[in-house]
């Protein structure tokens, strides 16, 4: 995993400045969905080049992470909604989506609804997975873009001033990219401790 996150980073950095905020925006599409790119891994380095040498700004940075989460959220529940859940549970493995997550998901909405997908965009996996049981169940396209929105803004914000910080601590990732990786895993570790904490034991309980 660390290996495929340096690989990925060192990609990613020699290729931003070319692609801009399409390329962060369409990047946190793909992270919304099923493509197992963190978010973790986008924001950050975008902040902060933005902050240290002013490729970007720091809002157009915020701005196209949100934009990008809402898409890819967006895909996830029409997809979801126009297929159905029969369809979904049965095409779900073979697009690395086991039966246990769609039912995990849905344990997730259903005990939490409308705020439980404001809150999706602060934990891993279910973030992923939140507009599959929003799509199958209807939820109003309205309100799931609003929360959706409104999560992502707040998830987007936190990781812009983490690459801001780091902006201002230049020495922290001084002449490695494994250092960033290392910090990247290590926010992972705190994500995956709240997502057993607040998701498993919910799709336990049920």
């Amino acid at each position: 995993m660390a290996d495929w996150l340096q690989h990925f980073s060192e990609w990613y950095l020699s290729v931003l400045a070319q692609g801009g905020y399409g390329l962060i925006a369409g990047l946190m599409a793909l992270e919304s969905t099923l493509v197992p790119i963190p978010s973790e891994v986008i924001i950050p380095p975008a902040a902060y080049i933005a902050h240290t040498q002013g490729q970007f700004s720091l809002i157009g940075v915020i701005l196209a992470g949100t934009a990008g989460s809402w898409l890819g959220a967006a895909i996830m529940y029409w997809g979801s909604r126009w297929l159905g859940r029969p369809l979904v549970l049965r095409v779900g493995p073979y697009v690395g989506l086991p039966a246990a997550k769609i039912r995990m998901a849905e344990a997730w909405s259903s005990h939490y609804g409308l705020p439980g997908v404001f809150f999706s965009r602060l934990l891993p996996v279910i973030r992923h997975l939140i507009g599959i049981p929003a799509g199958i169940l209807r939820m109003d396209f309205r309100w799931y873009s609003a929360t959706t929105l409104l999560g992502a803004l707040v998830w987007t914000t936190v990781l812009a001033w983490l690459g801001r910080t780091l902006g201002d601590h230049p020495e922290v990732l001084k002449g490695s990219v494994h250092r960033f990786v290392i910090l990247v895993l290590a926010v992972a570790a705190v994500l995956a401790a709240l997502y057993y904490a607040f998701v498993k034991r919910v799709a336990v309980r049920r």
